[in-house]
């Protein structure tokens, strides 16, 4: 399975972005195969709208099954769940951990935004 997690750096130690559209990268691992990959998400960070939908778009290029973020705000929220992607919380992991809790069904799968758009 493709897991799309927002990241504050380019590498699985580097902490898990609490914001989801304004991330800095997506790191997008393939829990079976053991692979990862960076996608640079530096187009939405300064974004003055529509981070959160263009960033859900970039998930779903990515071939993104389920997404790990701190928070999701709801036009992500209606986008990724458009796409049927599930989306899952963490928050203080660095993103190997954030996966291995996912791995082990530790994480909490949400069922609507968790923040109000436009969240800083």
């Amino acid at each position: 399975m493709k897991v799309a997690i927002t990241a504050q750096g380019k590498t699985l130690a580097d902490t898990v972005d609490l914001r989801f559209g304004r991330s800095r990268y997506l790191i997008v691992v393939d829990t079976e195969a053991d692979d990862w990959a960076v996608h640079d998400n530096a187009a939405n960070f300064n974004a003055a709208q529509g981070a959160g939908i263009q960033t859900a778009r970039n998930a779903v290029e990515c071939g993104a099954e389920a997404v790990i973020t701190g928070n999701v705000g709801p036009n992500a929220f209606k986008t990724l769940n458009a796409a049927g992607i599930k989306i899952y919380l963490s928050s203080e992991h660095t993103v190997k951990d954030a996966v291995e809790l996912f791995k082990q069904n530790e994480l909490n799968e949400v069922s609507a935004a968790n923040v109000d758009g436009h969240w800083a």
